[in-house]
Formats: C-alpha cells, structure tokens, sequence
C-alpha cells in the first residue's frame, strides 16, 4: 500500500504547488506590466532495471510565463510609460545585474535617479539614470530623456540621456523569484531600436481572473480527490492487517 500512498502524495504536493502559482497571479491582478505563471505537472515512471515501471509519481516540469500583452490605461502622468507591443525596460536588480521589466510607472527620487514603482533603478545609455535639478521632463518615444533644467525658460529642453529598450527572443528569457526577467543562458542585453514607447498610459497585467479563479477551484478539487485517495488507502491497509491477524 506504501506505493499507493506515495503516488497520491505526490499528487496532492503538485496541486498544492499549482495553486500557489495561481494564487500569486491572481494577487498581481493589478500590478503594472506583470506577467502571468504557467504551472504544469506530468506523471513520471519509476523503472528499477529493465521492464515496466513500478509505480508512476507526479512531477512538477518548469512553469513558463505568459508573454501576451496587457490592456493600456491611459493615467495622463509624464512619468507613466508603456511599451508599445513587444519590449523591456532595462533596470538595475537589487543584486546590482542587469534585468527587464515592463513597468513603466516612473519615479525621480531625491538624489535624481530614476527608477520603477518599486524602486528599481532605470538604466541608461551610461547606467543608472540621474537626472539633474529640473522643471520638467519628457521622454519620447524612442526613450529619449530630454529636461528642463530648473531655472531655465521652457524653450530651453536638454537631452540627457535614453532608457535602455531590448526585445530578445521570449524563449532566451526566464523569471526570476524577483519577478524580472533575465536571458536563461546569461549574457547582455542588446538595444533594440525599433521598441518605442507610449507616454502617459500604464500597461495593466496580463492575468485574466477568471481563468485564474477557475483553474484554483479545479485543482481544489484535485487535491481533495488525492487526500479521498490516500484515506481510502489508510482504510484498505487496515482491512489487510486485520485479515492478516485473523489467519
């Protein structure tokens, strides 16, 4: 029975999983540029030598991102930026690398430096982006960064430097724990000159609710299928013991 048992183990343990990846979509419902987690598990046979396997065990294959688009939402703040399709932004992670996003809801902190939402640093032709004392920015569509120094008439713009904007292949890139996404075999990130920008709209995530919801209710019901499983297994190694004492 001890075979059984661990077969439904394994089971339960992967919808358990798969609900926790479904979940956190669904508490990034909201978040600005996110993209959504697949979740996948598959049986695997466990062969001892030649022949069949002896018992199949649930295993959990690397979840994938969905890279579709999210819907634009106009907000008509300069500091708001969407990547018109495909795209990243070039930030600075917390462990100093390299990594993309496609947040583009825009801060200036006190020191000048411009960064995400969530505080990570944007990076520019010459690295992190610093931005001088100014009145007023604008950033075009080709990540161009032109101000107004303070002081200075409005007539009087200075280019200052340009966001970093890569597309490389969905397929190279992977996401991290942060929530960035990083090339799987390492390597830099090349521009790519043909990713442009929308200035005052915000991309929303791209997880759909619905679906979400959905997909948590049903592996709710698998996980209780697995546990009716393991019960009903407890409650046939009973009966064998007792058949056995009565023999």
């Amino acid at each position: 029975m001890d075979r059984a048992i661990y077969i439904a183990m394994t089971g339960a343990k992967n919808n358990m999983m798969a609900q926790t990846a479904r979940a956190n979509n669904l508490a990034n419902a909201n978040t600005t540029g996110f993209r959504a987690d697949f979740e996948q598990a598959r049986s695997q046979g466990v062969y001892y030598g030649d022949g069949l396997p002896t018992r199949a065990y649930s295993q959990t294959e690397r979840p994938a991102t969905d890279f579709a688009l999210g819907n634009l939402q106009q907000t008509g703040r300069q500091l708001d930026l969407a990547i018109e399709a495909e795209g990243f932004f070039v930030v600075q992670a917390p462990d100093g690398s390299e990594a993309l996003t496609r947040a583009g809801n825009l801060k200036i902190d006190a020191n000048g430096v411009l960064h995400t939402g969530s505080g990570l640093p944007l990076m520019g032709n010459a690295g992190v982006i610093t931005l001088p004392p100014l009145e007023q920015i604008e950033i075009g569509k080709d990540g161009t960064i032109s101000v107004q120094l303070l002081g200075q008439g409005p007539e009087v713009m200075a280019n200052v430097d340009r966001l970093r904007l890569v597309n490389p292949d969905a397929a190279n890139l992977e996401k991290g724990r942060d929530g960035l996404f990083r090339l799987r075999e390492g390597g830099e990130f090349i521009d790519d000159p043909t990713v442009t920008l929308a200035s005052g709209v915000l991309e929303s995530s791209n997880v759909n609710v619905i679906d979400e919801f959905t997909n948590i209710l049903a592996l709710a019901r698998q996980y209780e299928t697995q546990i009716k499983m393991m019960s009903t297994i407890e409650e046939n190694a009973d009966a064998s013991t007792r058949l056995l004492q009565l023999s």
